[in-house]
Protein backbone atom coordinates (compact mmCIF):
# COMPACT_ATOMS: atom_id res chain seq x y z
CA UNK A 1 0.00 0.00 0.00
CA UNK A 2 1.10 3.49 -0.57
CA UNK A 3 -0.02 6.92 -1.59
CA UNK A 4 0.81 9.12 -4.40
CA UNK A 5 -0.01 12.76 -4.33
CA UNK A 6 -0.16 14.84 -7.71
CA UNK A 7 0.36 18.42 -7.17
CA UNK A 8 -0.51 19.26 -10.70
CA UNK A 9 -4.16 17.61 -10.60
CA UNK A 10 -4.54 18.47 -6.65
CA UNK A 11 -5.53 14.81 -6.29
CA UNK A 12 -3.96 12.06 -3.91
CA UNK A 13 -4.29 8.30 -5.15
CA UNK A 14 -4.43 5.40 -2.44
CA UNK A 15 -2.57 2.61 -3.99
CA UNK A 16 -4.15 -0.55 -2.00
CA UNK A 17 -2.06 -3.74 -1.99
CA UNK A 18 -5.32 -5.39 -3.54
CA UNK A 19 -4.72 -3.22 -6.78
CA UNK A 20 -7.51 -0.93 -6.04
CA UNK A 21 -7.11 2.62 -6.02
CA UNK A 22 -8.66 5.20 -4.21
CA UNK A 23 -8.61 8.85 -5.33
CA UNK A 24 -9.31 12.02 -3.21
CA UNK A 25 -9.43 15.94 -4.19
CA UNK A 26 -6.60 17.51 -1.86
CA UNK A 27 -5.57 21.34 -1.20
CA UNK A 28 -1.44 21.53 -1.62
CA UNK A 29 0.55 24.91 -0.92
CA UNK A 30 -0.33 28.00 -1.99
CA UNK A 31 3.16 29.21 -2.04
CA UNK A 32 4.23 25.67 -4.47
CA UNK A 33 6.16 23.04 -3.85
CA UNK A 34 10.04 23.35 -1.78
CA UNK A 35 11.45 21.61 1.02
CA UNK A 36 12.92 24.67 2.89
CA UNK A 37 12.29 24.94 6.12
CA UNK A 38 9.95 28.54 6.77
CA UNK A 39 8.65 28.59 3.15
CA UNK A 40 5.25 27.41 3.33
CA UNK A 41 5.38 25.03 0.88
CA UNK A 42 4.50 21.67 -0.06
CA UNK A 43 7.89 19.22 0.16
CA UNK A 44 8.23 16.90 -2.59
CA UNK A 45 10.00 13.18 -2.57
CA UNK A 46 9.15 10.22 -0.89
CA UNK A 47 7.77 10.24 2.66
CA UNK A 48 6.67 7.82 5.08
CA UNK A 49 3.43 8.14 7.77
CA UNK A 50 5.41 8.93 11.00
CA UNK A 51 2.29 9.34 13.05
CA UNK A 52 -1.40 9.46 13.06
CA UNK A 53 -3.53 11.43 15.60
CA UNK A 54 -7.21 11.85 16.17
CA UNK A 55 -8.99 8.21 16.01
CA UNK A 56 -12.09 7.98 17.40
CA UNK A 57 -12.59 12.23 17.07
CA UNK A 58 -15.58 13.78 15.69
CA UNK A 59 -15.65 15.28 12.81
CA UNK A 60 -14.47 19.13 13.01
CA UNK A 61 -12.01 17.68 16.11
CA UNK A 62 -10.03 21.08 15.91
CA UNK A 63 -6.24 20.30 17.30
CA UNK A 64 -3.63 22.78 17.99
CA UNK A 65 -0.04 21.24 18.09
CA UNK A 66 -1.50 17.60 17.23
CA UNK A 67 -3.59 18.39 20.12
CA UNK A 68 -7.39 17.84 20.27
CA UNK A 69 -8.36 21.19 21.89
CA UNK A 70 -11.75 19.77 23.38
CA UNK A 71 -13.61 22.11 20.78
CA UNK A 72 -15.35 21.13 17.68
CA UNK A 73 -15.29 23.80 14.76
CA UNK A 74 -18.01 26.08 13.62
CA UNK A 75 -18.12 29.32 11.71
CA UNK A 76 -18.93 30.81 15.06
CA UNK A 77 -15.70 29.22 16.81
CA UNK A 78 -13.79 30.57 13.21
CA UNK A 79 -15.23 33.94 13.89
CA UNK A 80 -13.72 33.86 17.36
CA UNK A 81 -10.46 33.34 16.21
CA UNK A 82 -9.36 34.87 13.55
CA UNK A 83 -5.81 34.93 13.63
CA UNK A 84 -6.42 30.76 13.87
CA UNK A 85 -4.90 30.00 10.30
CA UNK A 86 -5.60 26.96 7.64
CA UNK A 87 -7.49 24.91 10.65
CA UNK A 88 -6.21 21.31 11.28
CA UNK A 89 -9.88 19.27 11.89
CA UNK A 90 -10.51 15.52 12.44
CA UNK A 91 -7.38 13.73 11.75
CA UNK A 92 -3.87 14.13 11.63
CA UNK A 93 -1.32 11.80 9.41
CA UNK A 94 2.30 13.44 10.06
CA UNK A 95 4.37 13.21 7.45
CA UNK A 96 8.39 12.63 7.64
CA UNK A 97 10.88 12.51 4.70
CA UNK A 98 13.04 9.59 3.35
CA UNK A 99 15.38 11.61 1.50
CA UNK A 100 18.42 12.52 3.51
CA UNK A 101 18.98 16.30 2.59
CA UNK A 102 15.97 16.77 -0.13
CA UNK A 103 13.34 16.29 2.87
CA UNK A 104 15.00 14.48 5.39
CA UNK A 105 17.60 16.19 8.15
CA UNK A 106 18.74 19.86 8.74
CA UNK A 107 16.36 23.05 7.38
CA UNK A 108 14.50 20.52 4.95
CA UNK A 109 13.17 18.18 7.00
CA UNK A 110 9.64 17.54 6.51
CA UNK A 111 9.00 16.08 9.83
CA UNK A 112 10.18 19.07 12.08
CA UNK A 113 8.67 21.62 9.13
CA UNK A 114 5.40 19.84 10.73
CA UNK A 115 3.96 18.61 6.92
CA UNK A 116 0.81 16.49 7.34
CA UNK A 117 -2.56 15.31 6.01
CA UNK A 118 -5.20 16.69 7.80
CA UNK A 119 -8.79 17.81 7.69
CA UNK A 120 -10.10 21.26 7.16
CA UNK A 121 -13.13 23.29 7.36
CA UNK A 122 -16.18 22.56 4.85
CA UNK A 123 -15.40 25.75 3.37
CA UNK A 124 -11.97 25.57 2.14
CA UNK A 125 -11.76 24.56 -2.01
CA UNK A 126 -10.23 21.45 -2.54
CA UNK A 127 -8.79 20.74 -6.28
CA UNK A 128 -6.52 24.00 -5.63
CA UNK A 129 -3.40 25.17 -3.64
CA UNK A 130 -4.21 27.04 -0.66
CA UNK A 131 -2.64 25.52 2.62
CA UNK A 132 0.49 26.90 4.86
CA UNK A 133 2.50 23.58 3.56
CA UNK A 134 0.30 20.37 4.11
CA UNK A 135 -2.12 18.54 2.37
CA UNK A 136 -5.64 19.33 3.28
CA UNK A 137 -8.73 16.69 2.60
CA UNK A 138 -12.00 17.21 3.67
CA UNK A 139 -13.19 16.00 6.63
CA UNK A 140 -14.99 12.40 5.61
CA UNK A 141 -12.10 11.95 3.48
CA UNK A 142 -9.17 12.17 5.86
CA UNK A 143 -11.47 9.66 8.10
CA UNK A 144 -11.33 7.32 5.27
CA UNK A 145 -8.43 7.49 4.32
CA UNK A 146 -6.95 7.31 8.47
CA UNK A 147 -8.96 3.92 8.55
CA UNK A 148 -6.85 2.43 6.04
CA UNK A 149 -3.49 3.34 6.05
CA UNK A 150 -1.41 2.71 9.27
CA UNK A 151 2.20 4.75 10.58
CA UNK A 152 5.08 3.23 7.97
CA UNK A 153 2.52 3.95 5.23
CA UNK A 154 5.11 5.43 2.11
CA UNK A 155 3.63 8.56 0.23
CA UNK A 156 5.09 10.47 -2.67
CA UNK A 157 4.36 13.91 -3.40
CA UNK A 158 5.24 14.72 -7.13
CA UNK A 159 4.63 17.77 -8.69
CA UNK A 160 3.13 15.55 -12.14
Amino acid sequence: MHLTVHIASQQMTLHEDDGQCRTYSVSTASNGTGQQEGSWQTPLGRHVIKAKFGAGLPLNAVFVARRFTGEIYSPELCGRFPERKDWILTRILWLGGLEPGYNLNGNVDTESRYIYIHGSPDTAVMGQPGSRGCIRMRNADIVDLFDRVEEGTCITIQPT
